[in-house]
């Protein structure tokens, strides 16, 4: 094997594992932005791990953070909580932080 050949393996597996970090990371910021607006719903325990996986699932619904912010801002409108999209907004770049904070020290 060559030095190019072997290179390129080598960025081949770099970019599988950022890939993976980054899914990890939008899963794990999902979670955690499930679980922040649950508490704002004021759901069980039993309810708020139900809802944080219904928002992890959501992101697959498209591209980008607009499904996860859609259905947000909507159950939170629907259980009575006043909340805008720049605030979902802001809580989702916060998450965003701590996830990748959480599965940095798992490492």
């Amino acid at each position: 094997m060559t030095t190019f050949d072997e290179r390129e393996r080598a960025f081949e597996t770099k970019f599988a594992r950022d890939e993976e970090m980054a899914f990890r990371i939008v899963a794990r910021r999902n979670r955690l932005l499930g679980h922040w607006a649950a508490g704002l719903m004021q759901l069980t325990p039993e309810e708020a791990e139900a809802y944080a996986r219904s928002v992890v699932h959501a992101e697959f619904e498209e591209a980008g953070d607009e499904d996860v912010v859609r259905k947000l801002v909507g159950d939170l409108a629907a259980a009575g909580v006043e909340i805008d999209d720049a605030a979902v907004r802001r809580a989702l770049d916060a998450h965003m932080i701590e996830a990748r904070r959480q599965l940095m020290q798992a490492q």
